[in-house]
């Protein structure tokens, strides 16, 4: 009787190391793949970061080529005789001109704020610089307006600086 009870326990032996063996591969296969997913979830948010970037690449670069456009709106508008501030033709180009501006300010551009402002190099860029007073650098006059997109400046603002 001895036999078949050292056969029962030995038999209950080698099914306890056979479900210790599975229980093994399960937690190293289970954990491979959470390894793998978790790669995977890596991989696709790379991308996706990887497409958003791409996207503001190619945004800006469709701007920065329209910028001009918009300038020479701006600077016809600047130079229009008094006798036609009111013809309807003029209001038009007016009327274009804050399209363009909203179309913009809808995919994100910002224009860049200039007089009257302390003067940046990361927004500004300085054509002239007036003798003043004080020691502050204040922006005094805009010759091209800056935008930016998000957090990248497309165009830096052209600018002329007065100390005060």
């Amino acid at each position: 009787m001895k036999s078949g009870r050292t056969d029962m326990a030995q038999k209950k032996d080698d099914e306890n190391n056979v479900t210790e063996e599975f229980e093994q591969q399960i937690a190293e296969l289970t954990d491979a793949l959470q390894r793998e997913r978790a790669d995977a979830m890596n991989l696709r948010r790379r991308h996706d970061e990887q497409v958003a970037g791409l996207k503001n690449v190619i945004k800006a670069s469709v701007i920065r080529d329209l910028l001009p456009v918009i300038d020479n709106f701006e600077r016809a508008l600047r130079h229009v005789p008094d006798e036609l501030v009111d013809n309807d033709y003029i209001k038009g180009v007016q009327g274009v001109v804050k399209q363009f501006e909203k179309t913009l300010a809808d995919i994100g551009v910002i224009k860049i704020p200039t007089v009257g402002q302390p003067f940046d190099p990361r927004f500004h860029e300085a054509v002239s610089m007036e003798e003043g007073d004080g020691e502050q650098e204040i922006v005094s006059e805009e010759l091209q307006s800056g935008y930016q997109l998000g957090d990248e400046v497309i165009r830096h603002a052209m600018v002329r600086v007065k100390a005060q």
